[in-house]
């Protein structure tokens, strides 16, 4: 079977080229050739357009256009090019992307998704509306309603729990040309369940449907001699985490390593390394605790069953904490949540064994959930 991912496969960021990898690596396990839709719009990290500042809103809105194109100009010309060129590779080794490619030519490749027979949108936020864009129909397949694919969502994330009525309102029409509709948060499937009328299956992320990692990190393996460290995955704001890692490290004894994040705009947490993603999972897989405030972060802490605390964002940044959340709460680990910085209630985390076996089992749930939405959707398109 030919089919088609369209997703975030373009993005330098670890838990975008993750969950990508393992979809299609899920998929081509089972003899089908998977390949990503080429498509990149420049609203998703280069800005997109400005508009008619005649509200606050608007206004808004352009700001947040500017901030990603100078992001986006900062990291091409300005950031990291080691770790820049380590996701090239990545993308193609990995994921089957030439490392030459051009960038897209967004029309020409939405229009060469005729050729599959399945379709598949996700997983990842890509149904999460920006302040500058809203939603993207082409991530509800708005641009395949005539093709002839079955088209499915697997895992796709919202990014938050609630939209505003404005978004509510078009949800039914962007939903309507799905065959069948998964998303990764419980949030989600009562989003769509209002739209629609429908319950959605409730799916993990892709990185959740593997139990093997050693493809990634064999070629890496951990250095019996090397000092033990923790690691720290932050994202969006350093408040509560920095407290929290320096924390864990002191009562360790060991370094903090934190990979190079390009949109960091705050002093550095420990030792900034350049990883690329399969690096990334290695510094997870061999590391002696975890602090993160990240979804992905906080999956491969579970996968590799390492202790961690996920030190949630605060203030206005607080509801990207719901993806974290939410798979803690399914694993029976919400606990391992922290909302705010408490030397206290850190200290008692750090001495709470992790009932590990209990986990697996809920994980094997959810692998097991995911196993059997996607593979009735390949059934659906089997002659």
């Amino acid at each position: 079977m030919n089919i088609g991912i369209l997703t975030f496969h373009f993005s330098d960021n670890y838990g975008a080229a993750l969950q990508a990898y393992a979809l299609r690596r899920w998929l081509t396990e089972r003899g089908h050739r998977a390949s990503f839709i080429d498509y990149r719009p420049a609203h998703i990290e280069q800005g997109g357009r400005l508009c008619l500042p005649t509200s606050p809103a608007r206004l808004k809105a352009n700001l947040k256009v500017i901030y990603l194109a100078v992001s986006s100009f900062l990291h091409r010309h300005f950031g990291h090019r080691g770790q820049r060129e380590k996701f090239v590779r990545f993308r193609e080794h990995f994921l089957g992307i030439p490392g030459d490619a051009a960038p897209a030519d967004n029309s020409a490749s939405l229009a060469a998704a005729q050729a599959y027979d399945l379709i598949v949108a996700g997983s990842d936020q890509i149904w999460s509306p920006s302040q500058h864009f809203g939603f993207d129909p082409n991530y509800f397949l708005a641009f395949a309603q005539s093709f002839p694919a079955r088209k499915i969502s697997y895992a796709a994330s919202f990014g938050r729990d609630l939209v505003s009525p404005e978004e509510a309102a078009q949800l039914p029409g962007l939903l309507h040309h799905f065959d069948a509709i998964s998303v990764r948060e419980a949030s989600g499937v009562a989003l769509v369940e209002r739209s629609t009328g429908q319950r959605p299956a409730n799916v993990p992320d892709p990185t959740l449907l593997l139990n093997s990692y050693a493809e990634l990190t064999d070629p890496t393996p951990s250095d019996p001699d090397a000092e033990p460290y923790l690691f720290c995955y932050g994202l969006r704001s350093p408040d509560n985490i920095r407290q929290t890692a320096e924390f864990v490290a002191s009562q360790l004894g060991c370094p903090i390593l934190s990979p190079h994040n390009p949109h960091r705009r705050w002093i550095e947490i420990g030792q900034t390394v350049y990883p690329d993603p399969a690096e990334w999972v290695a510094l997870v897989k061999n590391a002696r605790f975890v602090v993160t405030n990240s979804f992905h972060g906080t999956v491969f802490a579970l996968l590799f069953k390492k202790p961690f605390i996920v030190a949630g964002l605060t203030g206005d940044k607080a509801s990207a904490n719901a993806r974290a959340i939410h798979l803690l709460r399914t694993v029976g680990l919400e606990s391992r949540f922290a909302p705010s910085f408490s030397a206290q209630r850190t200290d008692a985390l750090m001495a709470t064994p992790i009932d590990w076996a209990a986990v697996d089992l809920r994980l094997a749930d959810l692998r097991q959930a995911g196993n059997e939405f996607l593979s009735g959707q390949l059934q659906a398109v089997a002659p």
